[in-house]
């Protein structure tokens, strides 16, 4: 039983329809490839002047036929409320709806039409098969967060049974809960890896501080697919020697979709069949290739909401050996998380305070960027930028949070901002500790 497109199925999500359209889209010739990314463009810009208000006051007088005249969005025009980013005819009852993760420091709620989402599984799909990876088939190990409330928490380990894989929390990095991820890798057949950078990486420190191997220990595994934070190369050689399989970057953003997964040949392969991504200078020009420029995506099958020349807030370049049907990206600045270092000498991901944000993520979009700092191994500072100050209880909901994801005896505080300092590449990081991490 194929129970993972099952699942799927029964959730609205046509993935069948959705694999035999990006299969057909995968056999076009090259000049077919041309035609179809120029009319896909057309369409959902037109689609989206003619049914959604928000977009067609962003293009009032703007001549549609000229693609470098429409305007490049951010996440700041799209942080608004749900009903207000909607397409004529989607209601929060008919569409996917998401949160990103603010890993970038601009939170926000976004959607999805049903069919643009099963594309985005088929692209997902598509490419763990070059890896042999078979959702249905295959079990994964699966290195995210996942929520302590227990609701939450039951939540995800029903999607995780569908899904065929057993999730390792990325709250405790201690070498304790190592232990603990070890002894299951020695008693369950995984075929892949699939998770958050860092709390990976940390797991390849301890198995190197304890002289293992993976594959050794747990011989059916076939691959390491990184997700969601920086994989660098010395980090990627640690993971290759310490799992003993090959290790894969992917790129992705769960707002557009699967953005860059990188090939058997070692490339970073940009997805051309449902997005646009192009490459752009500070003046909103196209940036010659091997030139590095702000990312610009657009989604060429969202009709809930407007994902046009939408700037993703990284920096990247594109391989001078890029086509218009296989874009490389041949690099990728920013989108990296430290690791917290709390005061028992507990480690816990970066990304952890993707759940954390959630408490302050809200559908009236009150609160527009954050940062978190560890200035000290007990004392966090939140800086935010919102419409309105925090309220007390938001505060106290906030710390409780905290407390309950990390540990206790953590001091935070926070401070409004009118706008908050950005790095060179003018991306905000919503994580930083400036406490020694050796």
């Amino acid at each position: 039983m194929r129970i993972f497109d099952l699942s799927l199925l029964v959730k609205g999500f046509a993935i069948n329809k959705a694999k035999q359209l990006l299969s057909e889209i995968q056999k076009k010739s090259d000049e077919d490839f041309e035609a179809y990314i120029l009319g896909r463009k057309k369409n959902i810009l037109q689609y989206h002047e003619k049914h959604n208000p928000l977009y067609k006051s962003k293009v009032k007088g703007i001549d549609l036929n000229n693609w470098g005249d429409i305007p490049v969005m951010t996440k700041k025009d799209l942080q608004q409320p749900l009903s207000q980013l909607l397409s004529e005819g989607f209601n929060s009852k008919n569409v996917y709806i998401g949160k990103t993760s603010g890993s970038s420091g601009d939170p926000f709620i976004f959607a999805k039409d049903k069919f643009c989402h099963a594309l985005t599984w088929a692209q997902i799909m598509n490419r763990f098969s070059w890896y042999n990876i078979d959702f249905n088939l295959s079990k994964q190990a699966r290195f995210y967060g996942i929520p302590l409330d227990k609701k939450g928490y039951y939540k995800e380990r029903i999607k995780d049974f569908f899904a065929n894989r057993y999730r390792f929390s990325v709250f405790d990095l201690s070498d304790e809960a190592f232990e603990k991820v070890l002894e299951k890798f020695t008693t369950t057949p995984f075929d892949y890896i699939n998770g958050y950078t860092s709390p990976i990486v940390q797991f390849a420190k301890f198995l190197k501080r304890e002289n293992i191997i993976l594959k050794d220990v747990c011989p059916t595994l076939s691959v390491c697919i990184a997700t969601s934070e920086m994989l660098y190369k010395n980090d990627k050689d640690l993971l290759e020697l310490q799992f003993g399989i090959p290790i894969v970057n992917e790129y992705g953003a769960s707002e557009l979709d699967l953005i860059a997964f990188e090939n058997p040949d070692g490339e970073w392969q940009i997805n051309s069949e449902t997005l646009f991504v192009e490459i752009l200078d500070n003046e909103d020009k196209p940036a010659p290739n091997g030139i590095e420029g702000r990312i610009v995506i657009t989604s060429l099958y969202n009709k809930a909401s407007p994902f046009i020349r939408y700037d993703i807030g990284d920096v990247g370049i594109l391989s001078k050996q890029s086509t218009l049907r296989k874009p490389i990206l041949e690099k990728l600045i920013g989108r990296t998380n430290d690791i917290a270092i709390l005061p028992s000498g507990k480690k816990a991901a970066g990304l952890t305070f993707y759940y954390i944000t959630k408490s302050i993520i809200e559908e009236d979009g009150n609160v527009k960027e954050f940062i978190i700092e560890q200035l000290e191994l007990n004392h966090f500072k939140v800086s935010y930028v919102s419409e309105t100050k925090l309220t007390t209880t938001q505060k106290e909901n906030i710390a409780k949070a905290m407390v309950t994801y990390l540990e206790d005896g953590i001091s935070i505080t926070f401070e409004k901002f009118e706008k908050l300092n950005r790095s060179k590449s003018g991306k905000l990081k919503q994580f930083t500790s400036y406490v020694s991490t050796e």
